[in-house]
């Protein structure tokens, strides 16, 4: 862990030192061209950026992908007991496996700050939490990355959509209703709104709130009746009409 910060502070003294070159020759154009001529010296601190800058994007993939691999991973006790054991890392437990990838996201998270991979990871670190049961931990991250709207655009809705569903699992209807009218409400959302109608109705059957499981369905139907969800939830608005539901 100490050799990786390390490199991590020497690999951001490098970016800031080069950019302060490219900054201090910008300025200062009659001095350096005394020496050895502005030119030269700018082409050489910004191929040298431009280099450090596309080996940094390789790493943050990198590491980015090696979690993401640990995220999907097979648990031991899933797989067909006559199955072929597939390629790759295998975990006795589901939380061995969250528990791995959370560490993982929250690393490629630290050291890419507020980067289009550094926000994914995070996105997926509390993906990790709400597998563990860690409501508290993954709400706080959801909810800086719904605010924040810096390079991957879709992270914020997302996080929002996964706040959706950790207060679903948390047993907080209310709050999951409200999440998910949210993003319903907004025209603008670059995700599927007919998903989160979907998504929003389960809640409520979940809650046993069904007049209004029934109401989400229906305007599910009504309002995307091409939507690959309206078959099933043309079939929920009539069971939920009938006595059998007010009976489950």
């Amino acid at each position: 862990m100490k050799k990786e910060l390390k490199r991590e502070i020497k690999e951001d003294e490098f970016a800031t030192w080069l950019e302060k070159i490219i900054a201090w020759g910008d300025g200062h154009r009659d001095e350096v061209r005394i020496g050895v001529g502005v030119g030269v010296v700018l082409l050489a601190a910004f191929g040298a950026l431009a280099y450090f800058q596309s080996h940094r994007a390789r790493e943050a993939d990198r590491a980015f992908r090696e979690a993401l691999a640990a995220f999907e991973a097979p648990v031991a006790a899933e797989l067909p007991a006559q199955a072929d054991r597939p390629e790759g890392q295998i975990f006795a437990t589901a939380e061995d496996k969250y528990k791995t990838a959370a560490a993982a996201f929250e690393g490629v998270a630290r050291r890419y700050g507020s980067s289009e991979v550094g926000e994914r990871a995070s996105y997926y670190a509390a993906l990790s939490r709400i597998q563990l049961d860690q409501y508290a931990e993954a709400e706080k991250t959801l909810r800086e990355l719904q605010g924040a709207g810096g390079g991957a655009d879709l992270v914020p809705e997302l996080a929002r959509m996964a706040l959706g569903g950790l207060y679903r699992k948390a047993g907080e209807t209310d709050r999951a209703v409200e999440t998910y009218r949210g993003v319903i409400s907004n025209p603008d959302s670059q995700l599927p709104r007919d998903y989160a109608l979907s998504c929003l109705a389960d809640t409520l059957e979940d809650a046993r709130r069904y007049a209004e499981a029934r109401a989400a369905w229906q305007e599910l139907v009504e309002l995307f009746p091409a939507s690959v969800y309206a078959p099933a939830a043309r079939a929920r608005v009539d069971y939920l009409a009938s006595p059998t539901a007010s009976q489950g």
